[in-house]
């Protein structure tokens, strides 16, 4: 019996390491679900790293991950340190919150919205999302929790996406207002935008007429990853 179980042991380290010897070959689907509010999530073992993919576009751990660095890097790793209190609206797998502790040193309280508890369950289960001491997540719709906040936030990263689409709340006066009042002084606003339609520049001028007065700064990054628009934007309150 003891022999057995060895052998099936050693078998599924074997077969472990193959797959993640042929990831850098090929990304490999180690896991997929339908999600009513995602459609489908992917769990990926590419280059030896899992990712969280929807049925079109990447969620955590690749591309956009580097695409919310570099909006990181903008701000600056010393003022990062600064911040109080970080509110990222669109968690899915993490990938922003493990840059944020890993690459930054962050140790301040983060927190995340995420209205789907599937991906979080997943963020959970294969990136360890649940094991970062200074972070708490909060299933519900983003319009919700940031309408009825009475917290003031010295970073806020707006991250949502619905596979490849962004919903129409993001760029709707109310909500952009809501998370304005939620601000701090001297405090950040990341957006990250992917949009290929031909409205694409009547959606960045109205998004940016928001912002437009003397009491901000704005930087856009154009391209980054390819399909990315990101915009860092500093509140001179």
């Amino acid at each position: 019996m003891y022999k057995l179980a060895n052998l099936i042991y050693i078998y599924l380290v074997s077969l472990i390491m193959l797959k993640k010897i042929l990831s850098y070959l090929y990304p490999i689907t180690v896991y997929s679900e339908k999600s009513i509010i995602s459609k489908e999530l992917k769990i990926l073992l590419y280059n030896g790293n899992y990712l969280l993919d929807t049925t079109n576009t990447n969620y955590s751990y690749g591309s956009l991950e580097k695409v919310l660095k570099k909006g990181l890097n903008f701000i600056g790793n010393k003022i990062i340190q600064e911040k109080r209190n970080i509110l990222v609206m669109g968690v899915a797998g993490g990938s922003v919150i493990k840059t944020l502790v890993n690459d930054f040193n962050c140790n301040q309280p983060i927190t995340g919205i995420e209205l789907d508890a599937n991906i979080i369950r997943l963020a959970n289960k294969y990136f360890e999302l649940n094991k970062i001491p200074n972070f708490n997540c909060i299933i519900d719709d983003a319009q919700h929790f940031i309408a009825h906040s009475d917290q003031n936030f010295d970073l806020i990263i707006i991250d949502i996406f619905e596979d490849m689409s962004m919903p129409d709340f993001l760029f709707e006066s109310k909500f952009i207002n809501n998370y304005k009042k939620r601000l701090s002084n001297k405090g950040h606003i990341i957006f990250n935008m992917m949009w290929s339609g031909p409205d694409k520049r009547d959606k960045i001028s109205n998004f940016l007429n928001h912002f437009e007065d003397k009491n901000y700064q704005i930087q856009h990054l154009k391209s980054v990853e390819k399909y990315n628009d990101l915009f860092v934007i500093q509140s001179l309150d």
